[in-house]
């Protein structure tokens, strides 16, 4: 139900949830459909509907969890450093009109459109006939029936189609999200080092004040929840 495009897709997948557990459908809609569905979404999630990004940084600080509070922080604040640098590097040698990811999408998209066919009702509107199925596209609005041109803002199949039977520009219909320079933005600011740490100029307040461990040892795995 997170990656659907049109109601009725929607609807029909949050029915074959309510028949399971209707307590599912009542806690999903209590929660706010803005805050997981992409169709209901306030803004542009970039094809992103996962914590893969949460599940990798987990992963690569399995070993320096085992550190002192400073050496843990200088491990992170390094590993992004890393990060930082290596994605930014990737996005400045990126001369593709999208980035690498988006670009793969746009590849496949022209790929699939190459079965369709379009029949033009005005200068802007315009039918797809994709196997059979109709599909209407709006230049305009920006749109399509199918509902991925408006949600990703990023050429669906049946759009890609309409631009190319009409020998307009691409870049035109892109959010600028996706263009490489966005992405080098997005990476600009560097994650700074630090200085040598006999080099700190620390308040005295500061340093003289003593931190005790922790009283309690925290069992290891997650805490549970207590539900009602």
């Amino acid at each position: 139900m997170a990656k659907p495009y049109t109601q009725d897709e929607f609807d029909s997948l949050m029915e074959k949830v309510e028949k399971v557990d209707i307590r599912v459908k009542d806690y999903l809609e209590l929660t706010g459909h803005g805050k997981w569905a992409r169709l209901y979404a306030l803004v542009n999630w970039g094809w992103t509907v996962t914590s893969n990004i949460t599940e990798s940084i987990k992963s690569a600080l399995v070993s320096a969890r085992e550190l002192k509070i400073y050496d843990f922080l200088e491990e992170v604040r390094k590993m992004f450093g890393r990060w930082n640098c290596s994605n930014r590097k990737e996005a400045s040698h990126t001369y593709t009109t999208l980035g690498k990811k988006y670009q793969e999408i746009l590849t496949l998209n022209e790929a699939l459109s190459t079965r369709m066919t379009v029949v033009p009702s005005t200068e802007y509107l315009h039918m797809v006939n994709d196997e059979g199925r109709h599909n209407i596209v709006c230049l305009l609005e920006k749109t399509c029936s199918c509902g991925r041109f408006q949600v990703d803002e990023l050429l669906c199949p049946h759009a890609w189609v309409v631009l190319k039977s009409k020998f307009l520009m691409l870049e035109d219909y892109f959010l600028d999200y996706y263009k490489p320079k966005s992405i080098v933005m997005t990476y600009e600011e560097p994650v700074y080092p630090l200085p040598d740490r006999r080099e700190w100029n620390i308040p005295a307040h500061i340093s003289e004040e003593i931190v005790l461990s922790p009283k309690w040892k925290r069992p290891p795995g997650r805490p549970k929840k207590k539900r009602d």
